[in-house]
């Protein structure tokens, strides 16, 4: 019989709740794959979203979009991979809240002995995602101004600390004082907290009336009217998440006003060939080894208890990474 393993489950949609601790069958991997045993499994909004249903996925399943772990199981035939390898995957396929998986080889890449594992499950996506935000959808150089809004989030201050690196000045929009620090700490220049200032107004006076070169908005529905407000002449609005809820359609004038660009991005097509995903993860763990990015790991949760992961994110009570450990 195929062994068993533990994972999260979910069988219908709802709150953190529908996250059940259950037995599956793990089996043995197939032409072109491999099983590894996750030693560290990161926690992304993306996970929420899929849970309560907001992006699509058939029931019943298993959340999570990355995770760095050792190879039990090579496929029949593979080559290049070998059992007790290190390796770390972020995006498709879904299903990391779990003792063991079995993933394609392809979306697994190698995790330098310079990197813990910790750090390489609470960066690998994130820090996927900020390289296409600052290395290719706009190339953040010395010179721009760039807006960040969620600055202390997970990708947030990944995105701080890459801008700042890179020779931008780097706005971030936080909700207290205590994120503020935060985001300072990340090489944030200005902080803005939105709960007590406007930041249009203020992203002006910073820029002294000319507006942002990008923003990178994951927030969406709150923040995307400010956004566009903020932006210099060609600047580029970048939405590439929602954790307030979908942003209302932007119409074609309000990018004319400034001929404006905007793009919804997705980390998945900018991997998509295994050179992208190569070069995208070599650069993140080469970062984290030259010290450009660091992550705080504040918050670590067995894994059985993913729904108080869940329920702590959606509370906003995390900064930094939040990564369950089986």
């Amino acid at each position: 019989p195929a062994p068993m393993v533990k994972a999260i489950r979910v069988h219908e949609l709802g709150g953190p709740e529908a996250l059940r601790w259950e037995d599956v069958e793990v089996g043995e991997p197939g032409d072109g794959e491999i099983r590894i045993r996750n030693t560290a499994i990161g926690v992304n909004f993306i996970d929420v979203y899929f849970r309560k249903g907001v992006y699509p996925a058939p029931l019943p399943f298993t959340p999570g979009m990355e995770a760095v772990g050792v190879v039990t199981a090579v496929g029949p035939g593979l080559t290049g991979r070998k059992v007790g390898d290190v390796v770390a995957y972020a995006g498709k396929p879904m299903g990391s809240y779990a003792e063991e998986q079995i993933i394609p080889a392809d979306v697994a890449v190698p995790v330098p002995p310079s990197v813990n594992h910790k750090t390489a499950a609470a960066i690998m996506l994130k820090g996927m995602t900020v390289h296409m935000l600052v290395r290719r959808i706009f190339k953040v150089e010395t010179g721009h101004t760039v807006l960040v809004h969620a600055a202390a989030g997970g990708v947030g201050s990944l995105l701080c600390q890459w801008a700042n690196a890179l020779g931008a000045t780097v706005i971030g929009t936080v909700s207290n004082e205590e994120k503020a620090t935060h985001a300072h700490f990340d090489g944030c220049h200005h902080m803005i907290i939105y709960t007590k200032e406007d930041v249009a107004t203020r992203v002006k006076e910073i820029t002294g009336g000319k507006g942002v070169n990008v923003v990178y908005d994951s927030v969406g529905k709150d923040t995307y009217k400010a956004s566009l407000e903020c932006l210099a002449s060609r600047g580029f609005l970048v939405s590439f998440g929602q954790s307030s809820g979908s942003p209302d359609p932007i119409s074609m004038g309000d990018l004319a006003s400034k001929s404006l660009f905007l793009t919804r991005p997705s980390v998945m097509h900018y991997t998509g060939t295994r050179d992208e995903l190569l070069e995208a993860a070599g650069e993140v763990f080469a970062n984290v080894a030259n010290g450009v990015l660091h992550t705080r790991v504040k918050h670590t949760y067995p894994l059985s208890e993913a729904a108080r992961a869940h329920a702590d994110l959606e509370a906003r009570k995390t900064s930094g990474s939040v990564l369950l450990i089986p």
